[in-house]
């Protein structure tokens, strides 16, 4: 008799054990979710939390996407300083301005004097002529075509068949010396070519 009473008590136990264990789950949720506000529960609270959460998510992407646009907006102020930098006598294009009297090349950008040399123009009966005018064309390595190729490397012309160019001549620097053209060393017109090429050029020539 003891052996049946147990042996029920046992299956009572089966039966009882999946509804507590389903009751105890429930209080811990509840628990759980109302841990730390005293036990309200009204939806209108929940609602409300909740959006005051998406409305700090929504403060924190909009400083991220503010520090983004005043970085490029600092980028394009940036550049935009260049260009009036330029424009104010620091940049632009390059100006050439040769004088047939000292036979030197003063060299501007901007306004600005970077560069003064030695340069050989037109003797007599091969006069250089006198004007200003845009760079039209540039040949890195060129030989005339009227002188019997005579070389003119890092050529630069500028008004019919002139042209700035190196010469090898270097001895008659400072000095009347070619068929018109205006010559240079060979490295200043070299740095010339490269200047001219990155802003555009222009050519003075006076007396």
């Amino acid at each position: 008799m003891r052996k049946f009473l147990v042996l029920l008590a046992f299956v009572a136990g089966l039966f009882a054990l999946p509804a507590f264990a389903a009751e105890k789950k429930a209080e811990i949720k509840v628990a759980a979710t109302t841990k730390g506000y005293t036990g309200v529960k009204d939806k209108a609270y929940w609602t409300r939390v909740w959006y005051e959460k998406q409305a700090r998510k929504g403060k924190r992407y909009k400083k991220r996407v503010y520090k983004k646009r005043s970085s490029k907006k600092r980028r394009v102020a940036k550049r935009s300083k260049r260009k009036f930098k330029s424009r104010s006598g620091y940049g632009g294009r390059v100006l050439a301005k040769v004088d047939l009297s000292s036979q030197r090349m003063n060299v501007y950008r901007g306004g600005r004097l970077l560069h003064t040399w030695k340069v050989s123009t037109g003797r007599s009966g091969y006069g250089t002529p006198t004007g200003t005018w845009s760079i039209k064309r540039m040949h890195k390595r060129y030989f005339s075509k009227k002188y019997h190729g005579a070389p003119m490397p890092n050529a630069m012309f500028y008004h019919r068949g002139f042209a700035v160019h190196g010469t090898n001549a270097i001895g008659r620097l400072g000095r009347t010396a070619s068929h018109g053209c205006v010559r240079l060393h060979p490295s200043n017109a070299a740095k010339l070519f490269s200047m001219v090429r990155r802003h555009g050029g222009t050519v003075k020539v006076t007396y």
